[in-house]
């Protein structure tokens, strides 16, 4: 237990380590539900534990879901079955990594968090206003599907032409890929799991709706950032201030003397030259990027 304490720390305590960090809190919420239900169960609490299940899942039901708002953001970290978590988890790391490598950890979070608000946020909107929803009664949904597949069509808009080898079919476009899952989540729409695949469509819209609007110059996602900044700040102590005193009887370091070139090859690029490179990857694709750019479009991923 120790070990996997330590591979848990370890994992929140390095940089650039959202995609591993995201996986982590889908797993051990859904590792201590598992064992929660299993102990309650067999102790004759199972209604007890359906009834925890209530707080942390949202349900279409109006009135209630007024008294616990939180569980748009719970639900989807919340899983219940083996599979579920495993498509889920299997998808966001494939996908994910993508968006990662490309955009930065920080926009992999807000494309995250962001598909899962509006897979929620769609999913009480028509549940609450199309007739067909309205008389199947209220409903709870869980899981992180919305914001997977947020993932997934985001990571199709802005490199549709990367490809994966699937097994049993072989090399696919990922643009696809995206179009094959959104057609079957429009089609379970009014299967016997409409609000899970309802949740899908709203986490697509987002994802396609986000690297749109990126490749335009505008973060969708900075109010996300701000909200996990302002928590970190709560928790991270800072640092007591440091002065420093240099003897100008002392000579130069190396790195004082370094000359303007080498020193500009550090620069932040600007946001003229973001936008260019995003205009150039929405009209011929991510591989028509230089390596250059292709540093300087992961240098401001990290910002």
């Amino acid at each position: 237990m120790t070990s996997i304490f330590d591979d848990i720390k370890s994992a929140f305590s390095r940089g650039n380590n959202a995609l591993h960090q995201l996986i982590f809190i889908n797993v051990v919420v859904f590792a201590v539900l598992i064992i929660l239900r299993t102990i309650m169960t067999l102790s004759g609490s199972g209604a007890a534990f359906d009834y925890l299940m209530t707080y942390l899942s949202i349900t279409s039901y109006l009135p209630l879901f007024l008294f616990r708002p939180w569980t748009l953001f719970t639900y989807f970290f919340t899983h219940l079955e083996f599979f579920h978590i495993l498509f889920n988890m299997l998808n966001l790391y494939w996908f994910g990594m993508l968006i990662r490598e490309y955009l930065g950890d920080k926009r992999l979070v807000n494309l995250y968090v962001l598909g899962g608000l509006a897979g929620g946020l769609f999913y009480l909107l028509t549940y609450n206003t199309i007739p067909y929803l309205e008389l199947r009664g209220s409903s709870f949904m869980m899981g992180a599907s919305g914001s997977v597949i947020a993932v997934m069509v985001a990571a199709a808009t802005l490199l549709p032409n990367f490809t994966f080898n699937l097994i049993l079919i072989g090399p696919v476009k990922i643009k696809y890929i995206a179009a094959v899952m959104v057609l079957l989540s429009i089609s379970g729409a009014v299967g016997s799991n409409a609000g899970g695949n309802i949740a899908h469509l709203g986490g697509a819209f987002l994802g396609f709706l986000y690297i749109q609007q990126l490749q335009r110059g505008n973060d969708w996602g900075r109010p996300v950032q701000a909200v996990l900044g302002f928590f970190r700040g709560l928790f991270n102590k800072k640092s007591p201030l440091k002065v420093s005193y240099n003897n100008p009887s002392r000579p130069y370091s190396a790195t004082t003397n370094a000359s303007p070139a080498a020193a500009g090859t550090s620069a932040n690029p600007s946001q003229m030259e973001i936008d260019q490179i995003l205009d150039k990857i929405s009209i011929s694709g991510y591989e028509s990027l230089t390596k250059e750019e292709k540093q300087k479009l992961f240098k401001a991923s990290q910002k």
